[in-house]
């Protein structure tokens, strides 16, 4: 292997890496939640009253989750390479999969609030009240509320598991993992802005990753300079 292949693949092996991507990801996620919760009412039987109101918040949202989506690939991707040979084919396949799902979904739902944005531009009289109006937000209501978010709960309760198994992150922080992870399976669908538990946790995570891989090169300066 060259050098210039040897350090790239250190780069990705680090967990700064996996640290910045979930930063990212849980930035992005949160702040197109905040955007869509404050502009569409939760009622998935509304008239559609937002597309006068909230049509701007809507529209940088559908653009941000795209690149959520990318942070969050990254953040999964680097975080199976840390893990290396300590990962276990079971567990890998639910975190994997489940991670892949809520995406899949999120990109799915995104797209029918997309296209309801565009029809109403060309058609804004005819959209409203209608009944393709009616079944696309209730689609994308029901693969959000009871589908994404309880992939978004799954990823969770496998990521804190596999952390009390190979110790990548603290073990500790598993408890808050698990504690979340189920709430978002049982109780998110009777609580306004429970998804906004998935990116706080994505957050907490990748600050915990950052701040001990900085504190693990800093003792490794230390220890290089006490070399003689």
């Amino acid at each position: 292997m060259t050098r210039p292949e040897s350090l790239t693949r250190g780069r990705l092996r680090t967990p700064r890496a996996a640290a910045v991507a979930g930063i990212l990801f849980s930035g992005l996620l949160a702040l197109a939640f905040v955007l869509f919760l404050s502009a569409v009412p939760r009622d998935s039987l509304e008239h559609g009253a937002w597309l006068t109101t909230g049509l701007d918040r809507i529209v940088l949202a559908i653009n941000l989750i795209p690149f959520a989506g990318v942070a969050f690939l990254w953040f999964i991707g680097v975080v199976r390479d840390r893990l290396a040979e300590a990962e276990d084919r079971l567990f890998a396949t639910v975190f994997l999969g489940s991670g892949l799902l809520f995406l899949a979904m999120m990109f799915v739902a995104t797209a029918v609030f997309g296209a309801i944005v565009l029809v109403h531009a060309a058609h804004p009289e005819a959209l409203r009240d209608s009944s393709a109006y009616a079944l696309a937000r209730a689609f994308a209501y029901t693969l959000v509320n009871v589908y994404a978010i309880r992939m978004a709960g799954m990823f969770m309760l496998i990521t804190s598991t596999i952390a009390l198994r190979t110790a990548f992150i603290a073990r500790w922080m598993a408890a808050p993992g698990f504690a979340m992870g189920l709430f978002l399976l049982f109780a998110s669908p009777w609580v306004n802005w429970s998804f906004l538990v998935f990116p706080l946790w994505a957050f907490l995570i990748s600050v915990y990753l950052l701040i001990t891989s900085l504190a693990q090169e800093a003792e490794g300066r230390r220890t290089t300079r006490s070399v003689p």
